[in-house]
């Protein structure tokens, strides 16, 4: 790869991983707020208690396996499909006769983010 090849892979390595870090550092500190709920006291005042347990949890850490598992198949379909279809794209230009074997191939690919909707179609049917 060239200089800026190599730069811009760099780049868009370094961007995903302080994404996932934000993200990891916001829901943290979120998930205290999300899974709190208030209880009414004798007095009539409302107060806020940590419930940790329960259904609650369970559905919001079912709701984040769904969204991963949909999430990284989209885009591990994205970055299959990118690559194999370049590579087919090029084929086709020098053997156009092979078109319906590279589509094959990218179907393949686009399989990947069906797994991951099943995935999550599984997980949320379980909440």
């Amino acid at each position: 790869m060239s200089n800026p090849q190599k730069q811009f892979k760099s780049k868009v390595i370094f961007s995903v991983i302080v994404l996932f870090v934000v993200l990891t550092v916001v829901s943290i500190f979120a998930a205290e707020r999300i899974f709190a709920q208030e209880s009414q006291t004798k007095e009539g005042t409302t107060e806020v208690s940590q419930n940790n347990t329960g259904s609650k949890t369970v559905a919001g850490y079912a709701f984040i396996g769904a969204a991963i598992a949909f999430g990284f198949g989209a885009i591990g379909a994205g970055i299959g499909i990118g690559n194999v279809g370049a590579a087919a794209m090029g084929a086709i230009a020098e053997k156009p006769e092979i078109a319906g074997q590279a589509l094959i191939f990218v179907a393949l690919a686009e399989g990947l983010v069906i797994f991951g909707f099943i995935t999550a179609l599984m997980i949320l049917g379980k909440v």
